[in-house]
């Protein structure tokens, strides 16, 4: 069936499912049952908009599938609710980057409803990486992920739920760091970092977040990059033997001496071995601008 056919059959199903939820409606429905017809019709909702999904009709698809999550909130299902607002954002997102947030905010607020926090916060970072890889919209994405978990304290979630809370907040604190809200940022790296520190399987990645801490001071000012690398070495031992923190070290010997060649050449060397990505990059070319003579080339 050629995607036109497969259009109609997708029609015919939403033709359908509008007379179930017109015919629940009646009087004698109500007494008979009516619920079963709302039912019936979430059921033809959903076929209709995968019929459409078929037919690459991405905007009628999340239209049907949302038809489907408001008769399951009549119902009072609330999980089905939620998924059916999930695969209305899914299919939205290749038509309509906007209404798909609209949707997995809608999930979103469901979720959290119902103490389910952990999924909640994996669909906050799907809006994040929407605001990023459509919309460009950082302002907003500081936004898309503080409620799922309560807040930015995380501390008394299951280990499950505190790692996409993490995660979703190193989002934040990334887009927050580029914003020049570097306080922001480093409050978010330092938290994680400290309880990445106590947990065996995440103790490796805390190096990261305490020179991404750093480096983010660094944009401040350099006395306070300076004190902060001492505080994370006490606070993490382990930290003074990371390539980072070598880095970091010989960043502030360039950055004291305003010896340009000597910050290029400590980046050369990290990246040489542990390739810089385009946040990393970004930082690093903001601490090197404030040296005298500066190029603005890292490499």
């Amino acid at each position: 069936m050629d995607n036109s056919g497969k259009e109609a059959e997708a029609m015919a199903l939403l033709a359908e499912a509008e007379r179930k939820v017109k015919n629940s409606q009646s009087f004698f429905s109500g007494l008979f049952g009516g619920s079963s017809k709302i039912e019936e019709a979430c059921e033809i909702y959903a076929r209709a908009a995968n019929m459409f999904k078929m037919a690459k009709n991405w905007s009628a698809a999340g239209n049907a599938f949302c038809q489907a999550a408001q008769l399951h909130l009549q119902l009072q299902s609330k999980h089905d609710a939620a998924t059916c607002f999930v695969d209305a954002g899914n299919a939205f997102k290749k038509a309509d980057p906007q209404e798909a947030i609209n949707c997995l905010m809608r999930a979103i607020e469901i979720y959290t409803d119902m103490g389910r926090f952990t999924i909640a916060a994996k669909h906050h970072i799907s809006i994040a990486e929407i605001y990023e890889t459509e919309l460009v919209d950082i302002e907003k994405v500081g936004g898309g992920c503080g409620p799922a978990h309560g807040g930015e304290d995380c501390s008394g979630l299951s280990s499950g739920t505190r790692s996409s809370a993490n995660k979703c907040l190193l989002k934040v604190a990334g887009y927050a760091a580029q914003l020049e809200q570097y306080q922001k940022a480093i409050d978010i790296y330092e938290q994680v970092g400290t309880n990445a520190m106590d947990s065996p399987l995440l103790k490796y990645s805390a190096k990261d977040y305490f020179f991404k801490a750093a480096l983010c001071h660094f944009c401040i000012d350099m006395l306070n990059a300076k004190l902060a690398v001492q505080k994370y070495e006490e606070l993490f031992p382990a930290f003074s033997d990371s390539r980072e923190y070598k880095l970091m070290k010989k960043l502030l010997e360039a950055h004291e001496e305003q010896n340009v060649d000597s910050y290029t050449e400590a980046v050369k060397e990290y990246d040489s071995i542990s390739r810089l990505d385009q946040w990393l990059t970004t930082m690093l070319l903001r601490i090197k601008k404030t040296i005298q003579g500066d190029e603005e080339d890292l490499r």
